[in-house]
């Protein structure tokens, strides 16, 4: 399939699948032209990319984890390691984020006190 043709059936831009064919996670060949072409597995490619990325994850470790994805769409084992240290990684961003979260509030809430107080 020609590249406008995946853009198409994916809803993703030709300059997004060519990113993706830049990072080693979709792959293609050329015809003599210098068209690209995909294989007919190539929509299912990048709907798993397009899921991975929209957990979180880099391109660097979705390029490592592509190989361990089952037809189903799960992950092998291989990799639950990286997934399960992203997790925890987010859960950390999470606390972190709550906690600054908290102090704002405080900052704001001492300062409608304050103004309430002056009023």
């Amino acid at each position: 399939m020609k590249i406008g043709e995946l853009a198409a059936a994916t809803d993703t831009s030709v300059r997004l699948l060519r990113y993706y064919e830049e990072q080693g996670l979709l792959g293609s060949y050329r015809l003599d032209s210098g068209h690209r072409r995909y294989d007919d597995s190539a929509p299912v490619v990048v709907r798993r990319i397009r899921a991975l990325l929209d957990a979180g994850l880099p391109t660097r470790v979705i390029r490592d984890l592509l190989p361990c994805v089952r037809r189903d769409g799960t992950i092998a084992e291989c990799q639950l390691a990286t997934l399960q240290d992203h997790l925890q990684g987010l859960d950390e961003r999470i606390r972190a984020l709550s906690e600054t979260r908290t102090s704002l509030a405080g900052l704001i809430s001492a300062a409608q006190a304050r103004e309430q107080a002056v009023a």
